[in-house]
């Protein structure tokens, strides 16, 4: 069964090969063209094209980083936080380049920002050899945590290259050639090794079968390659100038497109390195519901109960998410469910999960208090191993965590009494000083082994927020 099975999924790619590869690389061969046979390099200067063409494919680059760099934070993932890196700074020095445009916003062409973009095209390709490289665990963790340095330096040193173009800091000169030379020409080759790097990298990442996405990142960063070897070659206003332009509108295009495609849930999960895909770490869960929801549903109308969970959530989601550095898996109905360590950068997650357990509780009493009648929270925590990465394919894809540390939370909120919280033995483990109540042992549905339940009722001062 494995042979005729992998065998659609394999054909199709070698049959498209070789096209596509064809494609990639025929840019090279008009450049070639246009380069020994100068007569063909027509000429056509069109600032405001030239200007308006440059700051769409920034704009398009722009939304890329935002969208790669909001799920890298969410997911802690640092290969996509590097392509993201590597988007701004395409993006920001593209930006600056598009000032550079004659008579559209300055009168004269300046030198920094005429040569922002193999600057540009440089840092970014630093970013993107890094996000294709093997990351082990501990380098990939130092790098999410100093995305904000990473992400402040950056937009600092496109903010200097700005002022300093201004103020006509650099080699200045009555006319500007656009055409890299002496030490642009290694920044340029630099640039294309980087991205050749990239590409090859790319490629060799498993995918699976009918992904895209990592195949349209090499495919971009060929074009990119390609653009760094126009920028030596175009000559200033001529269609070999015009098509490294032309190259980096389409690189990015094609990854915007691949992006579009995928499945809106998780939507760059095929370039998530792969402990961040899927791998088991040690988490804490808390689970909690509402006692007597179901009960206050049939004598209310749907309206208020919406009005009634809506208040709960706005006052107990933030101290979990924003004190304790929890992460709201999912909220179903009533009921929510919060996972700490999914990145592997707590190693204090029985605390973190146990506090926001208590947290939870406090911020939603004052919201019961002031509705008399409305149901109250029950919470249950536990601790142990779990898978945590994505679930599912295209059409019903989440990231969540699996396990018997799950069930098992879920199974402690319904022993926990209204307005409490409970905590199991393993995460009772990992709050020294906790003042609990021992609930004894009780089985748990679906499970041969009963679990040691303990009523948490106060954590000492350093086991309070982080």
């Amino acid at each position: 069964m494995t042979g005729p099975s992998s065998a659609p999924s394999t054909r199709p790619t070698l049959r498209l090969a070789v096209p596509t590869a064809a494609l990639l690389l025929a840019p090279l061969g008009g450049l070639a063209l246009l380069v020994f046979r100068p007569d063909l390099d027509g000429a056509w200067e069109h600032h405001p094209a030239h200007f308006w063409l440059v700051l769409g494919i920034g704009g398009i680059n722009a939304v890329l980083a935002y969208a790669t760099g909001s799920a890298a934070r969410l997911r802690g993932d640092a290969r996509l936080l590097l392509v993201s890196l590597a988007f701004l700074a395409a993006a920001g020095f593209l930006a600056l380049h598009a000032l550079a445009t004659p008579k559209v916003l300055l009168d004269a062409p300046n030198p920094g920002f005429v040569l922002a973009t193999p600057a540009g095209l440089l840092v970014a390709a630093v970013f993107a050899a890094a996000s294709s490289l093997r990351l082990n665990d501990d380098r990939a963790r130092r790098i999410v945590r100093r995305a904000p340095w990473l992400l402040w330096g950056l937009i600092a040193l496109m903010v200097l290259w700005g002022v300093a173009s201004l103020a006509g800091v650099g080699p200045q000169g009555p006319a500007v050639a656009e055409t890299a030379s002496g030490p642009l020409t290694w920044l340029a080759v630099s640039g294309f090794a980087l991205y050749a790097l990239a590409v090859v990298n790319y490629l060799r990442l498993p995918r699976a079968a009918g992904s895209t996405l990592t195949l349209a990142m090499a495919a971009a960063f060929t074009l990119l390659a390609e653009a760094e070897i126009a920028l030596i070659w175009g000559r200033n206003w001529h269609a070999s100038w015009w098509e490294w332009h032309l190259l980096m509108l389409a690189a990015f295009v094609v990854i915007a497109i691949a992006a579009q495609r995928s499945w809106r849930e998780e939507r760059w999960a095929e370039l998530y390195r792969a402990e961040t895909a899927s791998s088991d770490r040690p988490i804490s869960v808390v689970f909690a519901d509402l006692q007597g929801f179901t009960t206050f549903s049939e004598k209310h109308s749907p309206a208020q109960v919406t009005e009634m969970l809506n208040q709960y959530f706005t006052v107990a989601i933030p101290p979990i998410v924003e004190r304790f550095g929890g992460h709201i898996d999912r909220i179903i109905g009533d009921a929510i469910m919060v996972t700490f360590n999914t990145h592997g950068d707590q190693p204090d997650h029985a605390r973190r999960a146990a506090g926001a357990a208590l947290a939870l509780q406090a911020a939603t009493a004052s919201v019961a208090q002031a509705h008399p009648g409305w149901p109250r929270f029950r919470a249950g925590v536990n601790t142990g191993i779990a898978t945590v990465g994505v679930v599912g394919t295209a059409g019903g894809r989440t990231y969540t965590a699996i396990g018997d540390v799950v069930n098992v939370a879920s199974r402690l909120e319904a022993l926990a009494p209204v307005g409490g919280a409970v905590v199991s033995s393993e995460t009772l483990a990992g709050l020294a000083g906790a003042q609990t109540t021992p609930l004894g042992r009780h089985p748990v549905k679906g499970r041969t082994e009963p679990v040691d339940v303990h009523l948490l009722v106060a954590l000492p001062a350093a086991e309070g927020p982080p």
